[in-house]
């Protein structure tokens, strides 16, 4: 018997491990929220050349000194380069007056409160319109309410786990990091489809040989996915620390896809089960 039909032999305790892991993320989520960033809380930002050596500290004194706002924060200095965010919006000209012999701009981006809040209830209508018409799309294909809603509460723990993941490693919810959730519930219905498919309409072989099957070529799909986001990942936090959009996107990814492979191979696959064994 080989590692995985053992692993598939005592499946129904396996459940309840993402289910519990759920529980914990909305916990965390209710207790620590999540931060956001300033294109949802708005707020300005700068990435700014430095021309001298200088440590945070004395880089957040010089700006809090010359534009009289005591909410800044030097989120990162690497390469002679360093990116800042202020609470509220700022005079560019102002802020590149405080900054004088220090450095100069490469980028200044500010947004307002009126259109932060604009941004902020788009972005709840894009995930709840997401996951409405996936919901929907699973129903049309599967025409059965267990697998379906097998599907569905995968994909709505990988969801909540990363957003659990997010509030636990201070990762701020943008439109990047939402970008990222979308695409998530994409990638999670993709793994969840594929065991679905496999094990429920295909008659070859037992239910075991089905599953072992499925979860081959979804460990490599996982693999193949979480590796990629690592090396992106390190790539940027190494070399261009500046494209933090690129490290949003990459760590709620990489938080996500772990979820969906505890979500997809011990939750999905254990309701699949239990459901075809109860039909039989």
């Amino acid at each position: 018997m080989s590692i995985l039909e053992r692993f598939l032999s005592n499946y129904k305790p396996l459940i309840a491990v993402p289910v519990i892991i759920t529980l914990l993320a909305i916990a965390l989520i209710a207790t620590h929220g999540l931060t956001s960033n300033i294109d949802l809380k708005g707020g300005s930002t700068a990435v700014l050349q430095l021309e001298k050596p200088i440590s945070s500290a004395d880089l957040k004194t010089v700006i809090q000194n010359g534009i009289n706002n005591n909410q800044v924060d030097v989120t990162s200095i690497s390469n002679n380069q360093a990116t800042i965010q202020i609470s509220g919006p700022t005079d560019v000209t102002k802020f590149a007056s405080a900054i004088s012999g220090t450095g100069t701009i490469l980028s200044f981006q500010s947004v307002g409160p009126l259109l932060s809040s604009q941004a902020l209830t788009q972005v709840y209508y894009a995930l709840a319109f997401a996951f409405l018409f996936m919901s929907i799309t699973v129903f049309i294909v599967f025409r059965n309410v267990v697998p379906s809603l097998a599907v569905i509460f995968a994909a709505l723990s990988d969801i909540i786990i990363a957003l659990g993941g997010m509030s636990l490693f201070g990762i701020p919810l943008s439109v990047a990091s939402v970008g990222a959730l979308l695409m998530l519930i994409g990638y999670s219905v993709d793994t969840d489809i594929l065991l679905t498919t496999r094990v429920l309409k295909r008659r070859e072989g037992t239910i075991n040989e089905r599953a072992v099957n499925a979860m081959k070529t979804g460990f490599t799909m996982a693999a193949a996915a979480i590796g990629s986001m690592v090396a992106l990942y390190l790539v940027v936090v190494l070399f261009i620390p500046y494209a933090q959009t690129l490290s949003l996107i990459a760590s709620v990814l990489i938080i996500g896809l772990v979820a969906d492979v505890l979500a997809t191979w011990l939750m999905n696959l254990g309701i699949l089960r239990l459901y075809m064994e109860g039909r039989r």
